[in-house]
């Protein structure tokens, strides 16, 4: 995966935090540290987004629609 290089502005607290995981050896640099915690944002984002679709649903629906034509006679395949 190619990669850019990018300018961000921090406040001094979270430089100083930032860089207390890399001294702690969490991180093996600063942009390790900003590239986990983007990819962990974007996909919480896209998890929540998806959640909240799903919650959009009617049960009732779904289900009926699941199960539509499970009363038909399962015993032979029909014909195409």
């Amino acid at each position: 995966m190619s990669k850019a290089k990018i300018a961000i502005t921090l406040d001094q607290d979270s430089i100083k935090r930032l860089d207390h995981l890399v001294y702690e050896h969490i991180f093996s640099n600063r942009s390790q540290a900003i590239q986990e915690a983007v990819n962990e944002k974007i996909e919480r984002l896209e998890r929540n987004r998806l959640a909240k679709e799903c919650a959009k649903l009617d049960p009732d629906f779904e289900k009926a629609m699941s199960e539509e034509g499970l009363s038909e006679d399962l015993s032979e395949w029909p014909k195409y």
